[in-house]
């Protein structure tokens, strides 16, 4: 992993914050990106993933087509699906989703449940903090768009409840 530091034309008397250098290798671990970057008005650190774990990135990349193909596999509810993405509920930023509060236990809700405003539908863990998504007003899970311990990005539609 190399970690970088520039600063607007001043490379003397670097100030790196080792603390978000860390947390941003962690979410590099998490999300399976190769590097990340960060920027304010006076500092950039940019964090990315050399040597070995480079090539263990590019099984990843085979996986995306692969997890893509997944939900393209039941063609004839694809129109349907496009349609009910409008209302899906989105994440509200870039973790991993899980379905269940703990492994082994069962998902918070399943296609077909009836949810009410508030109940918990899943949770996106971002830096070691779990985010509890919960369902924007009453209906039923009409399709769950991610599967368990799935890397997510922000604004990727999680769950559809109508």
């Amino acid at each position: 992993m190399s970690v970088t530091k520039g600063t607007a034309g001043n490379k003397s008397g670097m100030n790196v914050d080792t603390a978000l250098v860390r947390e941003l290798a962690e979410l590099l671990a998490e999300t399976g990106l190769t590097e990340i970057e960060v920027e304010d008005s006076d500092r950039k650190i940019r964090v990315a993933r050399g040597g070995a774990p480079v090539a263990a990135a590019a099984p990843t990349l085979v996986a995306a087509p692969a997890a893509a193909a997944t939900p393209a596999a039941p063609a004839a509810a694809a129109p349907a699906a496009t349609e009910d993405h409008a209302n899906a509920v989105k994440s509200p930023m870039v973790g991993t989703v899980y379905l269940a509060a703990e492994p082994g236990a069962p998902n918070f809700v399943s296609v077909g449940d009836s949810v009410k405003k508030g109940d918990t539908l899943l949770i996106v863990e971002a830096m070691k903090v779990m985010n509890p998504i919960t369902a924007p007003a009453d209906g039923t899970v009409k399709a769950i768009l991610v599967d368990n311990s799935q890397p997510v990005e922000f604004d990727q539609p999680l769950i559809v409840v109508g």
